[in-house]
């Protein structure tokens, strides 16, 4: 792609910054004044202020439409066909023919579809008033509510179009941007008389005068358009109960219009510019979602992906359903035990220790984020990987319904962390000074996961290590830490736990552009509460606020989803330069710690089993340390 001149004006900068370049005015026919590239839009991230001002949208109150990244504001229709790519794929943009109205645009069997959404004003007593919205059937006190309806009971959007939304496409621009840059093109179309509002579409684009082409709601009106009008540059029904909706292939006239409604075109390609010159000078091409999908192929497909192409290149695949843990104890080779092991043995659990000896805390926090990241698919994502997920990150599979072995697997990874932390300080046989030594490294390590690579995941699971009964019963080794290492004790008490209880409490957030791995565990153990390890054991769960709490984390889950890429950032600077040991690696993965904690055989036994059975383990280890007690 060809860069864009230095000498520029500013407004010209600003609409190539976004993918677009001005458009020439015709004379002779109207054109449209930009041009699009779906592949500048998304490879070409935005700048720093730019990201900021996103950022900064995207922590609205969730009832304020700009926090939601799906809500792309002022974009042009043609720009939103481009960007629903996937089945299912649906934004919601501003209508260009209905002051204050939405549109929501999804892609459904390889068609772009174009719903206006329908604003009722509901009259409740003389002085007040309160707007719904609606498609054909419920109405809803808020766009977001519409969207969370038909995303999560998969219900059809329309009745006679059956189409369903399950993934919305996020923005990657400040509204602000965009108003600025597509407002002004707007603005220019209508002043030089040409298209004045967006035409149902691309394929429909008449190259003549003296037409007033209609979109959205009002396009839809038969009254507005005859059904054998020859000036319309396409057809689109309505139903005398449900919202019409547009559709992004060119369709013929038929003379049964139920055929009509029935019928399904595969999405248009476009042909290649006639003026190679003017393309290589722009280096943008003109709207054409379908180079973009070929480009994928191309850059990301394997081998075999040729035989899944159909005639018109438009591929699609679906998630996978994963129902296998990517832990695998049982065939986990390990260079620091033998391939059959028992739980707990001596020697194994002496070279633990002696590693962790070795590596100072901030070291040892990076080779917990890495550890973590990978896992959660936050970095080594492949493109096979993508595929099978259907997004880009993991942050993202594990809010969906087919994430649920991810939210398992950090789950397992989380417990078998901090057990095998508790069990570190619990075995440690010395003096108390020792066990204090050891305990003041482990806070050490969680204020390196807090404040050094930012890895919530990790710094949770060491806390929780920390706040185990078994671990936190032990009075004369906190007070030994205490009085021998006083700073660490003042750090963890009036530092790390009151900030991990707001997190889990929903009242503190992850610092954006520092975090590598959001807190996620309250939003694991909603989705999965009848595979936690013990009810009521999460701490989050003791917040008196309750569903407030609860629905503050389920809204932090859809902000998490749409930071994706932010945290993949980050985790790469953060860990830019980090070279690992191979032993030392080995004694933060998973497998590994399974192995050390239940033994080969014990290992891949019923998770709930194992945990039980191992807090019994942790209890005597604790008693052995400073017997209980015993009140007469």
């Amino acid at each position: 792609m060809l860069q864009t001149s230095h000498s520029s004006h500013s407004s010209a900068s600003r609409l190539l910054g976004f993918g677009l370049s001005p458009g020439v005015v015709s004379n002779s026919a109207p054109v449209m004044p930009f041009k699009f590239s779906k592949e500048k839009f998304w490879l070409e991230p935005p700048s720093e202020k730019l990201r900021k001002q996103l950022e900064e949208e995207l922590r609205l109150s969730g009832t304020n439409l700009k926090s939601h990244a799906w809500y792309h504001g002022p974009i042009p229709w043609e720009v939103s066909e481009s960007l629903v790519v996937n089945e299912g794929d649906f934004l919601f943009r501003d209508s260009r023919s209905s002051q204050g109205g939405f549109v929501l645009t999804c892609r459904w069997e390889q068609e772009a579809l174009h719903f206006p959404i329908r604003k009722t004003v509901v009259q409740s007593g003389e002085t007040y008033s309160r707007a719904q919205y609606s498609l054909e059937g419920e109405a809803f006190d808020s766009v977001p509510a519409l969207v969370h309806f038909y995303v999560g009971s998969q219900a059809a959007l329309t009745l006679w179009s059956r189409a369903q939304i399950n993934r919305p496409v996020n923005r990657t621009l400040p509204l602000s941007f965009l108003e600025t840059a597509f407002s002004a093109s707007f603005s220019q179309r209508d002043l030089k008389g040409g298209e004045r509002v967006c035409p149902i579409s691309p394929s429909s684009v008449q190259h003549g005068s003296g037409s007033d082409w209609k979109h959205d709601s009002r396009a839809l009106n038969p009254a507005a358009h005859p059904p054998h009008s020859h000036n319309s540059p396409s057809r689109s029904l309505s139903c005398s109960r449900a919202p019409s909706v547009t559709s992004s292939p060119s369709l013929p006239k038929p003379s049964d219009s139920s055929s009509l409604l029935r019928r399904r075109l595969p999405v248009p390609r476009s042909d290649p510019p006639q003026d190679s010159a003017s393309s290589d000078r722009d280096g943008y091409s003109e709207l054409q979602p379908q180079s973009y999908v070929e480009r994928l192929q191309a850059e990301e497909a394997p081998p075999t992906a040729d035989s899944l192409g159909s005639e018109d290149g438009d591929v699609n695949f679906s998630p996978v359903v994963e129902t296998a843990s990517c832990f695998r104890p049982g065939r986990y080779h390990s260079a620091l035990m033998p391939q059959e092991n028992k739980p707990l043995e001596v020697g194994i659990l002496r070279r633990v220790k002696e590693l962790l000896a070795e590596v100072d805390a901030r070291t040892a926090a990076r080779y917990i984020t890495r550890t973590d990241c990978t896992v959660a698919r936050i970095l080594e994502v492949t493109p096979e990987m993508k595929r099978k997920m259907g997004v880009s990150s993991g942050m993202e599979l594990l809010t969906l319904p087919h994430g649920q072995q991810l939210r398992l697997d950090l789950l397992e990874r989380f417990q078998t962390m901090a057990t095998m932390l508790a069990v570190n300080v619990l075995g440690c046989t010395g003096t108390t000074e020792e066990r204090a030594a050891l305990l003041n490294k482990v806070i050490q390590i969680a204020a390196e996961l807090k404040t050094t690579t930012g890895d919530m995941f990790g710094f949770a699971a060491v806390m929780r290590a920390l706040e185990l009964p078994q671990v936190s019963r032990l009075e004369q080794t906190w007070t030994t830490l205490r009085q021998r290492h006083t700073e660490g004790a003042i750090l963890y008490e009036k530092t790390l736990r009151p900030f991990l209880k707001s997190l889990n409490d929903g009242r503190e957030s992850c610092p954006l552009s520092s975090t590598t791995f959001p807190h996620v565990l309250p939003l694991l153990t909603l989705l999965e509460k009848s595979s936690a390890v013990a009810e009521g054991s999460e701490p989050w769960e003791t917040a008196e606020a309750g569903v407030e709490v609860v629905m503050l984390h389920l809204t932090a889950a859809r902000t998490i989803a749409q930071l994706s890429r932010i945290y993949h950032s980050n985790a790469k600077s953060r860990l830019k330069g980090f070279q690992e040991q191979a032993e030392v690696r080995e004694i933060f993965l998973t497998d590994f710690q399974m192995r050390l904690l239940w033994g080969s055989r014990g290992a891949e036994e019923n998770q709930v089993l194992r945990y039980s059975k191992f807090d019994q383990v942790l209890t005597a280890l604790s008693n052995r340390l400073e017997p209980p007690i015993r009140r007469c």
